[in-house]
């Protein structure tokens, strides 16, 4: 999980994903206005009786000028949706003019839910390798069990319930099968054996407390989880859900963001921008690509400008220097980055983002990704202690400059855009299957599911595209020296 980001007394806190996918710093973006009558507080009393309950139980506002309300869209808030697949349909509204600046909300520490709120006698009975995330969870199956005995009822009511919920782990094989061409399908895979591994971990504590926990299972243990993993964010006291924070919906291009006050105990939004009454009040969870957004959230957005393309290239074992290969990869790798940066085997996996320009410097191409293909494409012990050579009078990086032999140089970047252009071709193939795109502005599981699909994978061929172009760029006019 990420560690916080201080500003003062402050911290900016992300979302806790746990996936390969990686965390970006901030960035000043513009929030543009929208208004919508899809989008439009709706009156509901268990709505209206919400906040209320929530500033009795803190003993302090919360806020002044915002309202619950249900929204048309849920968490994307590009597209509409009907209420009965709608994964999170509740938004919060302005109930009166805001201004740039104000703040909007403060919840106390005392009512969000955190690990420490675990039981002791169940807390001290876990294994050291149960995570904050499931701690959480287990707390939420708790709570859901004493139903309206429960403290947090009205805010445990609120939670999606299964079937309402579209991240990738509660996809079936054949959804599945829509984006087997993204590493979104094997880190979906990857998640739901670590959550299985979470409940057989926490199993026997359900076992021990039958008159807490008596029939929850797999899929009830991985629906807390996935709750808990969409709108929890990290604190200083491991992870915590916010009530009422966590009905605010994700813009990608929003500035607003969730505060912690460590100094008064309570975490804020402060506005990015002015909101007329009955506007929907939007936050930015991250900079995150659709692949993070669609296993870890359960929505896409149509343009995200966060996209980004996973990819892994391998030493071939059938060649003669993967030995010799190998180790100077490993002797030379740059301390890894969230995953980035490092060679750890004889296959790695290297992060694309957009390239803007064609004719630029290839920014989006990980550096270590070209120095990875220089060193592949090499036959002679001679070239590959040449690049030792050449690293040790450096940083000590490999292969991080032009090969000198021109020709060699070309190969290694035709050989990254052959890898590319593949992962176009079956990207390409994958959006063709699911058919024309639908008109339709409302979609049925099956359908929103589809459109996820190809949001992720127009998104992923949309930087494969970028790549490809500039890598011909690149080869054709070293070609041309």
């Amino acid at each position: 999980m990420p560690s916080s980001i201080r500003f003062g007394n402050l911290r900016w806190f992300q979302r806790p994903i746990v996936t390969i996918f990686n965390r970006l710093s901030i960035t000043k973006l513009k929030l543009s206005k929208f208004s919508s009558p899809e989008a439009s507080c709706c009156s509901d009393e268990d709505l209206c009786d919400f906040l209320p309950w929530l500033e009795r139980k803190a003993g302090a506002e919360i806020s002044s000028v915002l309202s619950i309300g249900k929204s048309a869209y849920g968490r994307d808030i590009g597209i509409v949706l009907p209420f009965d697949i709608c994964h999170d349909c509740r938004s919060l509204f302005a109930s009166k003019s805001i201004q740039t600046g104000d703040c909007m909300l403060k919840v106390p520490y005392s009512v969000q839910i955190a690990p420490d709120n675990l039981l002791p006698e169940i807390n001290s009975l876990l294994p050291d390798e149960v995570g904050n995330v499931a701690k959480l969870a287990i707390i939420i199956l708790a709570e859901q069990k004493l139903g309206q005995q429960s403290e947090w009822a009205p805010y445990i009511s609120h939670l999606p319930r299964p079937g309402e919920i579209h991240n990738t782990i509660f996809w079936s094989e054949m959804e599945l099968e829509m984006i087997k061409t993204s590493l979104v399908y094997q880190e979906t895979i990857k998640k739901n054996l670590h959550i299985e591994n979470e409940f057989l971990a926490v199993k026997p504590i359900f076992d021990y407390f039958p008159e807490t926990f008596d029939g929850i299972r797999f899929d009830g243990f991985r629906h807390a989880y996935a709750l808990v993993e969409s709108r929890a964010w990290i604190s200083t006291r491991g992870v915590s859900l916010i009530p009422f924070a966590d009905f605010l919906n994700h813009d990608g291009s929003a500035e607003a963001i969730v505060l912690s006050d460590e100094g008064k105990k309570h975490s804020e939004v402060i506005a990015d921008r002015e909101y007329e009454p009955g506007d929907q009040v939007v936050i930015r969870y991250g900079k995150f690509s659709n692949g993070t957004l669609l296993l870890d959230f359960g929505f896409t957005l149509r343009h995200n400008i966060y996209d980004e393309v996973q990819i892994q290239v391998n030493i071939p074992h059938h060649d003669p220097l993967w030995p010799k290969k190998l180790e100077l990869l490993q002797l030379h790798c740059t301390p890894a980055i969230e995953n980035d940066n490092g060679f750890s085997s004889s296959q790695d996996s290297f992060k694309i983002k957009e390239v803007k320009s064609a004719k630029g410097r290839g920014r989006g191409i990980p550096q270590s990704l070209r120095a990875f293909a220089r060193v592949l494409c090499l036959t002679s012990f001679e070239e590959l202690s040449d690049l030792a050579v050449e690293a040790a009078q450096s940083d000590g990086r490999l292969a991080r400059h032009p090969l000198k032999n021109k020709s060699r140089e070309i190969e290694a970047h035709r050989f990254l855009l052959a890898q590319i252009s593949r992962l176009m071709e079956e990207h390409s193939v994958s959006i063709e299957s699911m058919g024309p795109p639908s008109s339709s502005v409302s979609f049925d599981k099956a359908a929103l599911r589809r459109r996820m699909a190809r949001d992720l994978l127009t998104g992923e061929l949309r930087v494969l595209k970028s790549a490809s172009d500039w890598l011909e760029n690149y080869c054709a006019t070293l070609s041309e020296c």
